[in-house]
């Protein structure tokens, strides 16, 4: 590789990587948020706080990005619903996050280690990457 595309290249990857860091709260959020829907029949700014381990303000500046960018819908006085769009991004989050915690299992790191390890991981993994975790997990017998 040349000396000039080299800085390129590290530019290009850095790019990438603050590219996930900026939707990495949205695809926790709305992934959450699906979550509480399907589990208790609505998602309140309170959970998501408690569940997310941040304080009321910090879920409140998220979710008012969240409803800015279409992925999310409030109403006052009532809990937060996923737009279309917002569920897309959800379900695409919970499928990187379990490609990469099937692929983490079946190369023998722990259950709990590898739910862990995946929650961060997904959000960074590029679709070349994901496609082949995906195989080698199969290779494994694994999903």
């Amino acid at each position: 590789m040349s000396e000039e595309t080299e800085p390129k290249r590290r530019a290009a990857a850095f790019r990438r990587m603050r590219e996930a860091h900026q939707n990495e709260a949205a695809e926790d959020y709305v992934e959450l948020i699906g979550d509480l829907i399907a589990a208790t029949g609505e998602a309140r700014l309170t959970d998501l706080a408690a569940h997310l381990g941040v304080s009321a303000a910090t879920a409140s500046k998220v979710v008012q990005r969240l409803q800015l960018e279409g992925l999310i819908e409030s109403r006052p006085y009532r809990s937060m619903f996923l737009t279309e769009r917002g569920r897309a991004v959800a379900d695409a989050s919970r499928h990187r996050h379990q490609i990469v915690r099937e692929f983490l299992r079946a190369i023998g790191v722990s259950e709990a280690t590898s739910e862990a390890d995946a929650e961060g991981m997904e959000h960074h993994v590029s679709d070349e990457t994901l496609d082949a975790l995906a195989r080698v997990t199969l290779l494994f017998g694994r999903k």
